[in-house]
């Protein structure tokens, strides 16, 4: 399994929307080895929330074919020049190979 974790901070009060953003149906959502998209949200501190989105593919090579995409390149193109929105603090994506995976109770009813 291949995750991609996406954080973005933003100033309070703004989180919804890039939840919203990221919660919409997509091309992604229709991708060949995507197991599943989670938008999470964090409140950092009075100014800042952070909103986390894990995305799980099954392989590192799934996750390369989205990126590698049509549908993909086609939405990094209409967004080129465009600033990002004044509310955006910072965003930061990390990549991981998952190595163990442990089910607990819930998964076994």
């Amino acid at each position: 399994m291949f995750i991609q974790l996406r954080k973005i901070v933003v100033v309070t009060g703004n989180a919804d929307q890039v939840v919203a953003r990221f919660s919409k149906e997509s091309p992604l959502n229709s991708m060949e080895g995507l197991i599943d998209k989670t938008v999470m949200v964090s409140k950092l501190s009075k100014e800042e929330e952070e909103v986390v989105v894990m995305i799980r593919w099954e392989s590192r090579d799934a996750w390369k074919n989205w990126e590698k995409s049509d549908a993909h390149l086609q939405g990094h193109r209409e967004k080129k020049g465009q600033e990002p929105p004044a509310y955006m603090i910072s965003t930061k994506v990390s990549m991981y190979e998952v190595q163990s995976v442990t089910q607990g109770k819930a998964f076994s009813n």
